[in-house]
């Protein structure tokens, strides 16, 4: 069994918090979900990968938030170890598609900006599905390996310092041997997610070179077309920066009511991700 802390007198006032986000991150993911199908002029590239963000977002969100809701207002707060395996998996699989997705989407940009003749023919809408599909099947595999490896582990521990369970709090828990684990996490850290965020930073180095060598017009609008990935981007970034800082630093000595309020941002972005395109899809419909 894997235990959260009892968050107190403020479990009401945490459960209309994470009620209130729960609900616009439906309302919300839906409405921009059904404008980008119903809206034949954006069924472009980039909104469709916008809208399979949208996606993610449901089932990241439908994975956290429910059973969150119901650990907050339980006076036990325990979950069996299937249960948290199973969020652990819906977690990770977020993160996974929503950071290749938006490496693919820094690519797109790319293309549209820096190569406008070409681009039609080289972001097909097969294409798009086929990067779509692709970053989908192998975040829901790298998940399932992930998994695989950290259910066997023997956990010396059952108290998760956070408001939902995440895989490197399991392996802290361990008194197994992990290295295998640590070994898999380490080449992922630095091959996949660190070519992402080269493609990334590759991509904008070379729009930033097309803006400033082109004239203000040309600036405008490759900042338009740029927009709703780049909110996109700082928001996930947002988000993952506050995941680092708690899940990697000793916050032992910090009260429990102050460890749940910086796990919360790392949860916000679902939230905050369909309020930020939304005024650019609207400008388009």
């Amino acid at each position: 069994m894997v235990s959260y802390f009892d968050t107190g007198v403020f479990k009401y006032l945490f459960f209309m918090i994470v009620m209130c986000l729960y609900v616009c991150i439906i309302g919300a993911n839906v409405l921009l979900i059904v404008v980008i199908c119903v809206n034949r002029s954006l069924h472009e590239p980039m909104y469709l990968f916008l809208c399979s963000l949208f996606v993610n977002e449901l089932c990241g969100s439908t994975g956290l938030f429910p059973f969150l809701l119901v650990q907050i207002l339980s006076d036990i707060h325990t979950v069996s170890a299937p249960l948290c395996f199973l969020q652990v998996f819906s977690v990770h699989t977020y993160g996974s598609v929503e950071l290749f997705t938006l490496g693919i989407m820094s690519y797109d940009r790319y293309l549209a900006i820096c190569y406008p003749l070409q681009y039609n023919t080289r972001m097909t809408s097969n294409r798009v599905a086929f990067l779509t599909v692709f970053v989908w099947l192998y975040s829901v595999l790298a998940s399932v390996v992930m998994m695989s490896l950290s259910v066997p582990l023997q956990l010396c521990g059952n108290i998760i310092n956070k408001v939902y369970c995440d895989n490197y709090s399991i392996v802290k828990l361990a008194c197994s041997d992990t290295t295998v684990i640590n070994v898999c996490g380490l080449v992922y850290i630095f091959t996949v997610i660190a070519a992402l965020i080269i493609l990334i930073v590759y991509s904008y180095m070379r729009i930033l070179r097309v803006c400033f060598s082109g004239c203000k017009q040309s600036r405008q609008k490759a900042v338009s077309t740029c927009t709703p990935h780049l909110a996109s981007l700082i928001n996930f970034s947002f988000g993952a920066f506050f995941e680092i800082v708690q899940g990697r630093f000793n916050m032992r000595k910090i009260p429990n009511i102050v460890r749940i309020i910086l796990s919360l941002p790392t949860i916000m972005p679902t939230a905050l991700q369909p309020s930020i395109v939304r005024t650019e899809c609207n400008q388009n419909t």
